[in-house]
């Protein structure tokens, strides 16, 4: 599989560990399998940070 790479903000960030986390109750709500989520959530949280300087 072709790595991705995604550059965002820190505030960006977050809103797509609350939207990952969202999914992943709403399928253990619905009783389903929550593995991927659970992959695709870890990947996020320990992705690496590289600082960016803005000129």
């Amino acid at each position: 599989m072709k790595k991705m790479y995604l550059a965002m903000t820190h505030d960006e960030w977050r809103i797509v560990i609350a939207s990952l986390n969202a999914h992943r109750n709403m399928r253990i709500a619905e009783g389903r399998n929550i593995d991927f989520a659970d992959e695709v959530l870890f990947k996020v949280m320990t992705a690496p940070v590289r600082k960016v300087r803005i000129s």
